[in-house]
């Protein structure tokens, strides 16, 4: 371990619903962060009701990992009702609450902590921590921990930490989408279609296709691309952080975050995986870590991404940080399902994209090993040979060349595909 690595970071995962939090914590989360049915800045994702949210919460406290849960929107007025009676539901959370809040508005900031008097807060990246005076604002409120604005660079970040108090910690985005708005903070959602992104229901209209329109000519539309397919000029590459762990370790970030609430349990698991390896490599052994770096690329991009850049750690953004040519992402790997029973040598998944008997499949496993397997057999849920699993969320029974565990994850080989969300 390099003398500048005094201690080793949180790897903090996101998770989209009960399944995900379960593969986040099995593929190597230390902490898991999620959003309930209210308050949280991800509308659109699943979300977790309460007794969704108590079981997951037993769940990772039982494997020794933590949950936090997101209340991090720019609330009005109307948001503040019921917040109070939100704050204590999690409070009272049985068998045990969550392990920290995460909030950037001071309005929910103060009714959390008059419920919730020992609660730990973390202060969201939407409160724009620029700066230490801001952590020092936060700590002196209360707060456990900030998470770094996405602008910052390391040398801002190395400074925060010198000026801040020890026991004070820094949690920092690594991987994911890059918001183009400052600290996420967008208005153009709300403006184009009524949906607030700062409350939770994004469009994402900095993906869609724009054209100009000079004032002397109203109507006439004028393309701005450099193809036939149009130009993204809100249009950033996701951040990617995994070759530089020494770096975000010596700077004094206490936890590496993981952005992808809305993100699919083959991308969790990926990510999570090959952050842990490389973070545990990274901290016994500097040299091992750089000798597997291939392996980390390989696997991170098994995982839906949108190319990479790495943000501002190392100063502000070019033009090599948007893509111009179009919108697609990358995805080199097809989700299949999670081993969630196992009978002899039969298991049992809910079927998340088809497959068919015959097919050269990959187990993903939670240890590392990538396996290459044939489907042999294949049954629906009545117990009747099929050849294939066509509709959506079935349940199959399968059976392997190769040895299945219970959360192993399947996976295919993929094309690039376009979408919107993946």
């Amino acid at each position: 371990m390099s003398s500048e690595l005094k201690r080793k970071p949180e790897l903090l995962i996101p998770a989209s619903s009960l399944e995900v939090l379960k593969t986040a914590v099995i593929f190597g989360a230390d902490a898991v962060y999620i959003g309930g049915e209210a308050f949280g800045l991800r509308a659109k994702a699943k979300n977790f009701s309460m007794e969704e949210m108590a079981e997951g919460i037993a769940f990772a406290h039982e494997r020794g990992v933590k949950v936090y849960v997101t209340a991090n929107i720019l609330a009005h007025n109307s948001d503040l009702e019921g917040a109070e009676n939100y704050f204590r539901e999690l409070r009272d959370l049985k068998p045990a609450p969550p392990d920290a809040l995460i909030i950037s508005d001071p309005g929910m900031f103060a009714i959390a902590k008059e419920v919730w008097p020992q609660a730990e807060i973390h202060i969201s990246t939407q409160a724009n921590n620029t700066n230490y005076r801001t952590y020092l604002f936060w700590w002196k409120l209360g707060a456990k921990r900030v998470v770094s604005a996405r602008e910052l660079s390391l040398e801002e970040i190395r400074e925060i930490r010198k000026n801040i108090p020890e026991e004070m910690e820094i949690e920092s985005f690594v991987h994911g989408a890059m918001c183009i708005s400052y600290s996420g903070r967008c208005l153009l959602s709300n403006y184009f279609t009524g949906r607030d992104a700062n409350r939770g229901a994004c469009t994402h209209p900095c993906r869609w296709k724009y054209a100009v329109v000079e004032e002397t000519r109203p109507g006439e539309y004028l393309p701005v691309y450099e193809n036939e397919r149009g130009t993204f000029i809100f249009n950033s590459k996701d951040l990617c952080m995994i070759e530089y762990l020494p770096e975000l370790m010596g700077a004094g970030i206490d936890s590496l975050k993981i952005e992808g609430r809305m993100k699919t349990a083959l991308y969790v698991a990926a990510v999570a995986r090959t952050y842990r390896k490389a973070i545990d490599d990274c901290f016994a052994s500097e040299t091992v870590y750089r000798s597997r770096m291939e392996w980390y690329r390989q696997e991170i991009a098994q995982c839906t991404y949108r190319q990479f850049t790495t943000g501002f750690y190392f100063g502000k953004p070019n033009e090599n940080t948007q893509i111009y040519d179009n919108s697609t992402y990358i995805s080199e790997s097809v989700y299949l399902g999670i081993v969630e029973e196992k009978r002899d040598r039969l298991i049992r998944i809910e079927q998340k994209n088809k497959f068919s008997v015959g097919d050269r499949i990959e187990i993903m496993k939670p240890s590392g090993e990538n396996v290459e397997t044939i489907v042999e057999e294949m049954y629906n849920g009545e117990g009747e040979a099929v050849e294939s699993c066509p509709h959506a969320k079935q349940v199959i029974w399968l059976k392997l060349s190769e040895e299945a565990q219970a959360y192993d994850l399947l996976r295919a080989k993929a094309a690039s595909c376009e979408s919107a969300g993946a």
